[in-house]
């Protein structure tokens, strides 16, 4: 990962450590799409508790590391109507989880522009592991002033 690509995610994305659940960006069509990725590693915090002998990675951070990969599309889409914005989680729909994401895999995240009304943005995607469906959901997001 390129110095200016964490830059760029960290001036988009108001999360930090350990909350911040993207580690770098594989690619991005603005209006269209983004892949971006994280690395799942046992030393997160919690894993602690979830699970302490079969650490499994929680179903709300992997649909949290979409919402952020939208976010980030948004940003990629319209960067002056985000710039110096949040972009804010509404909505979750049709949430499924079809395999765990345990410490050692990479996550890729994919998630699709679908559809866009002023500051309301919506998208689908998947996450895979190892070239198979982790997660998929539907996510909507509105942009505000922090």
């Amino acid at each position: 990962m390129t110095d200016s690509q964490i830059q760029e995610i960290l001036a988009t994305l108001p999360h930090r450590y350990p909350f911040l659940l993207i580690d770098r960006i594989e690619e991005t069509v603005p209006g269209e799409k983004i892949v971006a990725l994280k690395n799942v590693t046992f030393n997160e915090p919690h894993f602690q508790g979830h699970f302490p002998d079969h650490p499994v990675m929680p179903g709300v951070l992997i649909l949290e590391a979409m919402a952020q990969a939208s976010a980030l599309l948004a940003g990629a889409t319209d960067p002056d109507s985000v710039k110096g914005r949040i972009v804010y989680f509404m909505s979750i729909d049709k949430a499924r989880f079809r395999k765990p994401v345990v410490p050692g895999d990479q996550l890729k995240i994919e998630m699709i522009l679908t559809k866009r009304r002023r500051d309301i943005w919506r998208f689908t995607g998947k996450a895979f592991t190892d070239d198979q469906i982790a997660a998929e959901a539907e996510v909507m997001a509105m942009v505000r002033d922090g």
